[in-house]
């Protein structure tokens, strides 16, 4: 990895105010481990106590509106997260894709909508157990991403990451395995140095995503072209959480 790994943990519905303490803990843990960038996506409604509470990390958005204002009931715009102190948001989760039908013009018009209000973008995308049953993994996931990728990115390197996240995997206790992770990274990376040019491509972080944990994050993280993770419900306790950002600080160390 040849930048620092970027730890994100995405607390999707979960979370009260009671929860701020979780936070404050994986801050102070964080401050300790420079090596790794780590980052909080709670909910819409403790992104600004999280962002008071825990000041040295990167306090991000689940998702975001592609309109900046209007007469639309329950959506919160990209405005409205960087006003309450987001610093990036992700965007196009197998979740939001499958429960809210979300397509890859979707996607690709909020991550452009992100981008003019100075969010940084995660994009995710992944496959399901079917797609990588019948071998076409690899078309699929590359064919999602190109059209959920905004058509140029400023300093793409900066800001933007991509989150690969097998669908089959998320919240199973289901892992790929290291080399079937290490092929699609590397289809990913194609993708991005064919889109942004090797230097810009190069730089663009892309995470793994799928039953993360303590106890399998070093293996995981030390796969080809894996520069961080996107973890889900092991973000939701300090402990498990700083378990992995200290797997990916081992992993840098031997990088």
């Amino acid at each position: 990895m040849t930048e620092r790994p970027y730890v994100v943990g995405n607390w999707k519905m979960n979370g009260t105010r009671a929860m701020l303490s979780e936070a404050r803990a994986i801050d102070r843990s964080s401050q300790r481990l420079m090596k790794v960038e780590v980052a909080l996506a709670p909910p819409f409604t403790l992104i600004h106590a999280v962002h008071k509470e825990a000041a040295q990390l990167a306090i991000g958005a689940q998702d975001c509106h592609t309109d900046e204002d209007g007469a639309r009931t329950g959506d919160i715009s990209a405005a409205m997260v960087a006003d309450a102190g987001a610093k990036f948001v992700i965007l196009g989760h197998s979740e939001r894709r499958e429960g809210h039908g979300e397509t890859d013009a979707l996607v690709r018009k909020k991550a452009e909508a992100a981008l003019a209000a100075g969010l940084r973008l995660i994009i995710c995308c992944g496959e399901s157990e079917q797609v990588r049953d019948a071998g076409a993994a690899e078309d699929f996931v590359t064919t999602q991403l190109r059209g959920s990728l905004p058509d140029s990115i400023e300093d793409a390197g900066a800001n933007l990451s991509v989150a690969y996240e097998p669908i089959w995997a998320i919240g199973t206790g289901r892992t790929p395995t290291v080399s079937d992770i290490g092929a699609m990274h590397r289809a990913i990376r194609a993708l991005l140095v064919e889109r942004f040019g090797e230097d810009e491509g190069a730089a663009i972080r892309i995470l793994y995503g799928g039953s993360v944990n303590p106890d399998n994050a070093n293996e995981l993280l030390a796969a080809d072209e894996v520069g961080g993770a996107l973890v889900g419900g092991a973000s939701l306790a300090a402990e498990s959480f700083l378990g992995i950002v200290v797997a990916a600080a081992e992993v840098a160390d031997k990088a």
